[in-house]
């Protein structure tokens, strides 16, 4: 077998090669793909304006404005938008009984505290609405001074002003102002 390489090498060698083109041939030089795209922009001299959504433009805006303390009640049902606000005012006394308490309040529905912000701020011994709102700039600047990564956000998601409107139970004037919860 070694005579008979040593003898036809030359033949070996353009076997060899032979087979590495037919081999790129078959798994490369066939692929025809190509990608083929326009490459105007709407700011390009004589081009078409940019096209535009028109059914966003139209669609009508996704929160209709009424009043926070008007209860959403379908047509037809009639009387039962008495029912439905005998519910809510309902609800709304038992937040305020809640806060009384001498519970812990639920820190993460103040925008901008989740769970590991809500555990530092109670090792910290902070776990009601009320005192968040009582602090003072002096007691912000100390807080603050804790967070570590969180330094800054007691100021930049205006924590104070969300957690009085928890603490007074006006859940109205928190979601018209923060959005809801």
């Amino acid at each position: 077998m070694m005579e008979l390489m040593q003898e036809n090498w030359l033949l070996f060698l353009a076997a060899l090669l032979i087979g590495i083109a037919v081999a790129y041939w078959i798994f490369m030089a066939t692929r025809r793909t190509s990608v083929e795209t326009d490459k105007t922009d709407a700011l390009d001299e004589g081009a078409a304006p940019a096209a535009r959504n028109q059914a966003l433009i139209d669609a009508p805006p996704a929160a209709e404005s009424r009043p926070a303390t008007a209860p959403i009640v379908p047509p037809g049902l009639a009387g039962a938008g008495t029912a439905v606000a005998a519910v809510v005012k309902e609800q709304q006394a038992e937040a305020v009984a809640t806060v009384a308490d001498n519970t812990p309040d639920d820190l993460s529905r103040i925008k901008g505290v989740g769970p590991k912000l809500k555990a530092l701020l109670i090792s910290l011994g902070v776990t009601r609405f009320s005192q968040i709102a009582a602090w003072s700039e002096d007691d912000i600047d100390r807080i603050d001074a804790q967070l570590g990564r969180f330094e800054g956000r007691i100021r930049r998601d205006n924590w104070t002003e969300q957690a009085g409107l928890l603490a007074g139970g006006d859940m109205a004037g928190y979601e018209d102002k923060f959005g809801k919860l």
